[in-house]
């Protein structure tokens, strides 16, 4: 069988290409996988919530496939490629007359979509509707296309994982020298884009609480930001002691500097549906995670991650989680055990690339 592969690939700075490289390596050991192929039995459609798949999205829908929701809100990406006008139409598509006034509401207050009223109206019926398959990573995703598209068929296929060689000591050791980060600190990671979902200002508060009763924890805050009014909003806290800050990172120095850290938090909210690949990879790499309760991330055994709530009890949690792993380190590495076990039985990218192939196999055209 002859399988077309539609994705961003490296150099392409985004999570869903680095996913995407893995997978091709992968399942081009169960046959002919072919990217952007104009002709081919089955084809593979790798869809997120921004302008990057802007292309592939109406391929998927010119011509369908089994469509792969890396992200299963479809919402911003329709406000940055359509007009007022096509936005409306789609927004009437998905959830009825009705809501036309809401959908011209929506568009014209779009400024502020990144708050959590966008996120309830992820827009995935067409999509849902006309792919031969949909894969989703998680339960929450399936529920999301779902609500939008009950006869459409869905595969959930755990987000991929492989194993990574660790760096030398002395590598991690000189990153930590490079960043001040003084032998025996406990260090708590934050990577990848920095948007307002991942909630870096409550995170940095929540540090600047620790700090005053463990000075030893650091902070490192690793990524670009999306916004710059969050930019902004951020740099008194990320000015304080204790922080340390370095750019988005080539996946090379992203080892390095994932296995520099003790933990890692990564909590997000509002969800778009999406199983975050950071989380997999140092949950791989046997970090203990920090991350938001949510059905994203209801797979994970509560041994193998500490859990956040949203909402009110979030700052609580949030400093309670990091004063057990900073003060308990042999906890820490319990968990972290934990994980990377989960990791490897539930998320081996080669069972992954299995799963992918039967799903193009049976819903080939």
């Amino acid at each position: 069988m002859r399988a077309g592969f539609f994705a961003p690939l490296p150099p392409a700075r985004t999570g869903v290409a680095d996913y995407a490289a893995a997978l091709l390596a992968q399942l081009r050991c169960f046959g002919d996988v072919v990217p952007n192929a104009r002709e081919a039995d089955a084809c593979l459609y790798h869809l997120g919530n921004n302008q990057i798949h802007h292309g592939i999205y109406r391929q998927a829908i010119e011509h369908p496939g089994v469509a792969v929701l890396h992200d299963a809100v479809l919402q911003h990406f329709f406000l940055g490629s359509l007009d007022e006008g096509a936005y409306v139409e789609e927004f009437v598509y998905n959830y009825g007359e009705w809501h036309r006034g809401l959908a011209r509401e929506m568009w014209r207050r779009r400024a502020a979509s990144l708050a959590a009223k966008y996120f309830e109206y992820p827009m995935l019926r067409r999509i849902a509707e006309r792919s031969r398959a949909v894969v989703v990573h998680n339960p929450a995703a399936a529920e999301m296309v779902r609500r939008h598209a009950p006869a459409a068929r869905i595969i959930e296929i755990p987000h991929l994982w492989q194993p990574e060689p660790a760096p030398p000591a002395a590598e991690v050791l000189r990153f930590r020298e490079r960043l001040g980060i003084a032998p025996g600190a406990f260090v708590f990671g934050v990577f990848g884009y920095l948007r307002e979902s991942k909630r870096l200002i409550p995170i940095l508060q929540a540090y600047a609480e620790l700090r005053r009763a463990l000075p030893q924890a650091i902070l490192m805050v690793a990524g670009d930001f999306v916004s710059q009014d969050l930019a902004r909003a951020a740099a008194p806290l990320l000015a304080a002691p204790g922080v340390v800050r370095t750019p988005w990172l080539e996946p090379s120095a992203f080892r390095v500097a994932a296995a520099a850290g003790d933990a890692c938090v990564n909590l997000r909210y509002p969800a778009a549906g999406e199983t975050s690949g950071i989380t997999v990879r140092l949950m791989g790499l046997a970090k203990p995670v920090i991350l938001t309760t949510a059905d994203e991330n209801r797979r994970y055994p509560d041994s193998a991650c500490l859990r956040v709530d949203p909402g009110p009890s979030e700052p609580a949690m949030l400093w309670h989680h990091m004063v057990l792993v900073a003060r308990f380190p042999l906890l820490a590495r319990e968990i972290g055990a934990h994980a990377a076990a989960h990791i490897a039985q539930h998320h081996d990218a080669g069972r992954a690339a299995e799963l992918y192939w039967k799903t193009l196999c049976d819903y080939r055209s």
